[in-house]
């Protein structure tokens, strides 16, 4: 008997930095994501410059300088920090003898191997398809190694060895089905508008702990890893407030730096979520360095979505890891919790319940005896505070969804403005 172990591809990764961005955080960011892909970096190369070089991206120099230490070591793959034009991928494939992807490649890859519902896969597959269609002409041997590495997962073989009318045809009927299941969710959306039914939408940082903080909130089971993007297909789960309301509560997928536009307009449907929330939380990993930077570019991009004057709270994930006293710029309302150690929930909740819309008064009741069915839908849908039988019927002191206060207000001894 022999155990079969998949090798990892060796990984050598490369920046030019043009002073655009920070080269150095973004390039140990592409190395988590090419770890989350499952390569393994055996090297980063980064060269100052003023503009990437039009035809290999990097300069002569340094393109010698990785082909000497592609010679002296086992590369099987270059992965670039920016996204590259299809003649620069191909002459750093014929000049290197390796293959070559960039950031763009290597976040469709992982999202491609990610992807668990069939909205996931069909995004995934059209974003591929749209970045591999200016990329065909000339691939010609490459498109035989599809399949089999990181930067290849999705779409497949054969669809990439298709002529570039039956790509398009194909991303024609992706954009249709895509259509058809945003519209079928615009339905569900209006229907739980219809039915009072309110949004709070966990956004944020890739890795900062979303699907923690669902899973200890609501027992939704989302799969938790400490990789990037391991959750990426949205999940609603039910989430009851102490004061006794139901709120839907909806995981998204999540950001990153420099998120290629095509992902963005690939995942605008499900982003939309969000966008349609009565509160957003936007979570942020506490004991990351770069939190700051995290938060802004959420809250770019929440901008972007159109969420600017929605209310948003600033959930710094992770406190246990950096001590009591913690200080940053933030937005909104700021709430100190651990998803994992299940601390600040109770500050959490209260601060959701303080952002959404007033539905639910206290007030205290002397219902009729005959009333028991509407005493019992109280108990049911309210928190009830206290509750006494009286020779003039029953006293209740309740927190109370409005509409139903309405119905009983003859009933009402004193309310709550």
């Amino acid at each position: 008997m022999y155990e079969n172990e998949i090798k990892k591809e060796v990984a050598l990764l490369v920046s030019v930095d043009t002073g655009e961005f920070d080269a150095e955080v973004s390039i140990d960011e592409l190395e988590e994501l090419a770890y989350t892909a499952g390569a393994e970096v055996i090297g980063k190369v980064i060269q100052k410059k003023e503009a990437p070089e039009k035809a290999t991206f990097v300069g002569v120099g340094k393109l010698a300088e990785i082909i000497a230490f592609i010679t002296e070591n086992p590369v099987d793959l270059l992965i670039f920090d920016s996204e590259l034009s299809p003649s620069q991928q191909r002459n750093l494939e014929r000049l290197t003898k390796v293959r070559v992807i960039d950031r763009t490649m290597l976040i469709l890859d992982i999202f491609a191997a990610r992807a668990r519902t069939s909205e996931g896969k069909l995004q995934v597959e059209l974003a591929q398809l749209k970045y591999s269609l200016p990329r065909l002409a000339g691939q010609g041997t490459a498109l035989s190694r599809l399949g089999g590495g990181i930067g290849t997962r999705g779409p497949g073989e054969t669809k990439l060895e298709s002529d570039k009318r039956h790509i398009r045809r194909r991303i024609d009927k992706l954009q249709e089905e895509l259509k058809a299941l945003e519209k079928r969710r615009n339905q569900m959306r209006r229907r739980r508008e219809k039915d009072g039914v309110q949004t709070v939408a966990i956004v944020g940082y890739t890795n900062a702990g979303k699907s923690t903080l669902m899973n200890a909130l609501t027992q939704a089971g989302v799969l938790a890893e400490n990789k990037l993007f391991a959750t990426l297909d949205p999940t609603s789960r039910a989430l009851i407030l102490p004061d006794g309301r139901q709120v839907m509560l909806v995981d998204t997928v999540g950001l990153i730096r420099r998120l290629p536009h095509k992902l963005v307009e690939a995942f605008k449907s499900t982003l939309e979520e969000a966008a349609e929330a009565t509160v957003i939380l936007n979570v942020c990993d506490a004991s990351d360095e770069h939190s700051a930077e995290h938060l802004e570019v959420t809250r770019e991009l929440l901008n972007e979505l159109g969420c600017e004057g929605k209310p948003i709270i600033s959930v710094m994930n992770k406190c246990d890891l950096v001590g009591d006293i913690y200080s940053m710029p933030t937005f909104g309302k700021t709430v100190m919790i651990s998803a994992l150690k299940e601390r600040g929930f109770e500050e959490l909740l209260d601060a959701i319940l303080k952002e959404l819309p007033p539905t639910r008064r206290k007030a205290e009741l002397l219902l009729p005896f005959s009333m028991g069915a509407i005493a019992a839908q109280i108990r049911k849908e309210g928190v009830v505070e206290e509750e006494e039988y009286r020779p003039e019927g029953l006293y209740m002191k309740a927190t109370i969804d409005m509409l139903l206060l309405d119905k009983i207000k003859q009933f009402i001894i004193t309310k709550e403005e």
